[in-house]
C-alpha cells in the first residue's frame, strides 16, 4: 500500500516537472521569437509576408466559396428538398454524362390535365400544382416595367412555394378555375408601378390583358440564384393561358411529398402514374424528366470542390515561399545562438531541449503570420459586407483552417534548422 503511494507521488510529481518543462521551452521560444522579431524587423517582416500572403489567400478563397455555397444552397434549399419537378427537359444528365438533348426534343410538355389526373391517383404527394412562366412588361398608366416573371398557377401552389403576404390575399379555388383577370405583385413591382402608393384593388395591364392586383408579396429580398418573388407577378393558370405561350413557358407540374415519405418514394409513384396517363408500353423509356434539387446540389458539390482546389493551388504557391522565409530566419537564429546552444548543452541541456526550443520558435512565427493573415481576411469580409448585398461570414473553421495550416508551416520550416542546433557539439559551439 504505501509502495503504491509513493509511486503515485511520484507520478504526479514526474507529471508535473514534465509541464514544468514544457513551460520553459514554451517561455523560452516565446522570448527568443520576439527577440528575433524587435532586433530584425526588416528580415522578420518580409519572412512572415509570405505566410501571411499565403494563410490570406488560401482563407479568403474558402471563405468566399463557402459563403457562396452557403447562399447559393439556401436559395435552392427555397425551392424544397421535398419537391419533384415534371417537366419535358431534365436539368442535366442523370448517369454524369452527357446531356443528350436531341433525344428530349420530340416529348410533349406536360399539361394541366395531367397535373389534375396525378392528384387524383396519387397517394404520396401532399400537394400537387402546376406551373408555367414567361417574361413580361407590366404597365400602369406611364409607368411601366420590364422583365417581370410571370407565373400562372393551379391553386396548389400555395401549398408548395413558401411566401407572405404585406397587403391582400390568394386566389380562391373558384377564381382560379374560372380564369378571373386578378394578379399578386412582388414589392418591387408594386414600387416601380405605383410608386409607394397602395396598389392594392388598382388595375395594371400584362401583355394588353387587365388584371386586377389582389395581393402584395413580402419582401424576400434578392439571392445568388434569382428565386425571389420581389420581381414577379403571379396570376390564376387559366388566366395566365392569355399571357403567354405554352411551349415557351416552360410547363411545369410540381409535386410536394407528405410528411415521412420519401423524395424516391413520390418519385416511383408519380412515375408510374405518368406512365400510364401517357400509355408509355413496358419497354417504352419516360417520355418526361422528374427533376428534383438533388441533381443540382450533386452538380454544386463538383463545381465548388474544383473552386476548393483552386484555393488551396493559389495559396499554396504563397505558403511555399512563407515557409522558405521562415526556414531562413531559423538557420540564421540558430548560427547567431550557436554558442549559447554550447553553453545550454554543457550545463545538461538535451537535444531534444535544443530542438523543441527552435521547433517551437518557427511554429510560434508562423503563427503570427497565420493570425496576421486571418487578421486581414477579417477586415476584408467586412469591408464586403458594407459594401455588397453579399454576405460573407470567416467561419471558425476557416479560422481553425487557417491557425492550423500555420502551425504546420511551422514545423516543417522550422524541424531541419531545429535538428540541425541540436546536434551541435557543445565544445565547438562554445568557441565559435
Amino acid at each position: 500500500m504505501l509502495i503504491t503511494f509513493i509511486q503515485t507521488i511520484l507520478y504526479i510529481f514526474g507529471g508535473l516537472f514534465s509541464y514544468m518543462i514544457l513551460f520553459r521551452l514554451f517561455s523560452e521560444s516565446l522570448r527568443f521569437a520576439w527577440h528575433a522579431i524587435v532586433n530584425n524587423k526588416l528580415r522578420t517582416f518580409l519572412s512572415l509576408l509570405g505566410v501571411t500572403i499565403g494563410i490570406l489567400a488560401v482563407i479568403s478563397v474558402f471563405t468566399i466559396v463557402d459563403s457562396l455555397e452557403r447562399n447559393v444552397r439556401d436559395s435552392i434549399n427555397k425551392l424544397g428538398s421535398d419537391v419533384l419537378y415534371i417537366q419535358k427537359w431534365p436539368w442535366g444528365p442523370s448517369d454524369g454524362g452527357e446531356y443528350k438533348w436531341w433525344n428530349f426534343m420530340s416529348r410533349p410538355e406536360v399539361d394541366i390535365s395531367e397535373m389534375r389526373k396525378l392528384s387524383a391517383k396519387s397517394q404520396k404527394a401532399q400537394s400537387i400544382a402546376f406551373m408555367n412562366s414567361a417574361k413580361r412588361t407590366l404597365k400602369n398608366g406611364n409607368n411601366s416595367i420590364e422583365g417581370v416573371d410571370v407565373f400562372a398557377v393551379s391553386y396548389d401552389w400555395k401549398d408548395i412555394r413558401n411566401f407572405d403576404l404585406t397587403d391582400g390575399r390568394y386566389f380562391t379555388e373558384q377564381e382560379i378555375e374560372s380564369g378571373k383577370n386578378q394578379v399578386i405583385i412582388g414589392t418591387n413591382v408594386a414600387r416601380a408601378l405605383f410608386n409607394n402608393s397602395d396598389s392594392y384593388g388598382e388595375i395594371i395591364k400584362i401583355r394588353g390583358e387587365k388584371a386586377i392586383v389582389i395581393g402584395i408579396f413580402s419582401v424576400e429580398g434578392e439571392d445568388i440564384t434569382g428565386n425571389s418573388l420581389d420581381n414577379s407577378a403571379v396570376v390564376p393558370v387559366t388566366f395566365g393561358q392569355r399571357l403567354m405561350n405554352k411551349r415557351r413557358s416552360d410547363p411545369t407540374i410540381i409535386a410536394k411529398a407528405k410528411v415521412g415519405v420519401s423524395i424516391e418514394e413520390m418519385k416511383d409513384e408519380l412515375s408510374g402514374i405518368m406512365r400510364s396517363i401517357r400509355r408509355l408500353k413496358p419497354t417504352m423509356s419516360n417520355n418526361f424528366a422528374m427533376n428534383e434539387i438533388s441533381l443540382i446540389s450533386n452538380q454544386l458539390d463538383g463545381l465548388f470542390s474544383v473552386i476548393g482546389l483552386a484555393g488551396w493551388i493559389i495559396g499554396g504557391f504563397s505558403i511555399l515561399v512563407g515557409g522558405f522565409g521562415i526556414a531562413n530566419i531559423m538557420f540564421v537564429s540558430v548560427k547567431e545562438r550557436t554558442k549559447l546552444i554550447g553553453i545550454q548543452k554543457s550545463l545538461g541541456a538535451k537535444n531534444s531541449f535544443i530542438l523543441y526550443q527552435f521547433l517551437f520558435e518557427s511554429v510560434f512565427l508562423c503563427l503570427i503570420g497565420g493570425v496576421l493573415g486571418l487578421f486581414l481576411v477579417f477586415i476584408l469580409t467586412a469591408v464586403i459586407n458594407n459594401f455588397s448585398d453579399f454576405g460573407i461570414i470567416l467561419t471558425f473553421e476557416n479560422v481553425l483552417l487557417g491557425l492550423s495550416v500555420s502551425a504546420i508551416i511551422g514545423i516543417v520550416s522550422g524541424i531541419v534548422p531545429a535538428l540541425s542546433a541540436s546536434k551541435h557539439d557543445p565544445v565547438e559551439a562554445i568557441r565559435r
